[in-house]
């Protein structure tokens, strides 16, 4: 690179100079509503116009006149206002009771939860059937994933346990 290049090309810190004058702020000032491109205008918002409400608000409510602001509510109508609150009756829901007396058993969930479950070749071959098999191999120091911790031994109809 010529002497007259490197002259001519400004670097790192010759590329940005301070000017001296705040033009660039000013010019980054908020803009006013009035230019803003696509919003509407103070004259168009009036041109509207206003829709009222579809039912009144506040008309069957105390304090809407001055007298009734001066003298306040009375205990009785403040009270009158409040909306108790509505909770379930204890021992509704399933679930809820401890140790689950009384609750309804699901006879398509086991009680018995299954332990860690390994392919029968203990998935060092290739899989030459179309279902997923698996045996029950025992809890294993109850490190199971999500998965293998939902399944739960359903017993066969006619089928003795093992």
């Amino acid at each position: 690179m010529s002497d007259e290049q490197a002259e001519q090309t400004p670097m790192a810190d010759d590329a940005y100079q301070p000017t001296g004058n705040n033009e660039e702020q000013e010019d980054a000032g908020p803009l006013d509503l009035q230019d803003a491109v696509g919003e509407r205008t103070y004259d168009e918002m009036l041109d509207e116009g206003y829709s009222p409400p579809e039912r009144p608000l506040g008309v069957t409510k105390h304090g809407t006149t001055a007298a009734e602001q001066r003298e306040g509510e009375t205990l009785d109508e403040r009270l009158g206002q409040e909306v108790p609150d509505v909770s379930a009756p204890a021992g509704d829901e399933i679930g809820d009771l401890p140790g689950g007396e009384g609750e309804p058993v699901d006879p398509e969930a086991g009680a018995v939860r299954a332990g860690r479950l390994v392919a029968p070749d203990e998935g060092a071959h290739a899989d030459t059937t179309k279902e997923e098999v698996a045996e029950d191999v025992g809890v294993d120091g109850g490190a199971a994933g999500a998965e293998e911790a939902a399944v739960h031994v359903v017993e066969e109809p006619g089928r003795a346990a093992p």
